[in-house]
Order: structure tokens, then sequence, then C-alpha cells
């Protein structure tokens, strides 16, 4: 097993239905706009929308599953299955946070080979 946390599997596949430029396209699109879909999640939290908390996890959880980004797909998963957090606790979209950030270096480095 690796420490990577893309699973490279799940990412040569996509790779190899897409084409290498289509998904480098599909990452960089969803590394523009997976910090979108953060803000949202808090937003809804800090707005005590439940659905809608569930509704950005589960985009993120969904974007992450389809590249192998399996760290930040499963938090994603904790999040939009666990309950709202209590206002101002950003603790599970901070987490978030830090796993995109590291699944975005290692999908950039994916694709700038």
């Amino acid at each position: 097993m690796t420490d990577s946390p893309i699973d490279h599997e799940i990412f040569m596949e996509l790779k190899d239905a897409t084409g290498e430029d289509f998904a480098a396209e599909l990452v960089n699109t969803f590394l523009d706009e997976a910090p979108g879909m953060i803000d949202e999640l808090k937003a809804a939290a800090g707005a005590a929308d439940a659905d809608r908390y569930r509704r950005a996890a589960h985009s993120i959880k969904s974007n992450a599953n389809t590249f192998g980004a399996i760290a930040l797909a499963e938090r994603a998963r904790k999040i939009e299955l666990g309950d709202l957090p209590e206002a101002g606790d950003l603790t599970d979209a901070t987490a978030l946070e830090t796993d995109l950030t590291i699944a975005a270096a290692a999908l950039r480095s994916l694709i700038d080979v």
C-alpha cells in the first residue's frame, strides 16, 4: 500500500478513459472549483442549512472519488453523513481544506508529467 493521497489505479483509469489532455483539464477544473465547494460548505454550516451542507460535502466527495483522491473523498463522505457542526465550528471544513491541499499537489504532479 502507498502513502499517496491519490489512488493511482483510479487516476490511470480516468486518464485511459478520457485521454491525458482531457484528464488534465478535468483535474484543473476540479482544483479551480473545489475551494468554492468548501466555501459553500462553510456558508451552509454558518446558515445552519443541513441539506446545503450535505450537498456541498457530497459534491466534493463525488469529485474526489473521480480522481482517486481517497483521503479527501473519505473526509467529505464523513461530513456528508455526519451532523451539522455547531455554529462557528469549522473543524471539518479546515480538515477538508488540508486534505484538498494535499490532494491538489499530488494531482498536479500527475498531470504535469
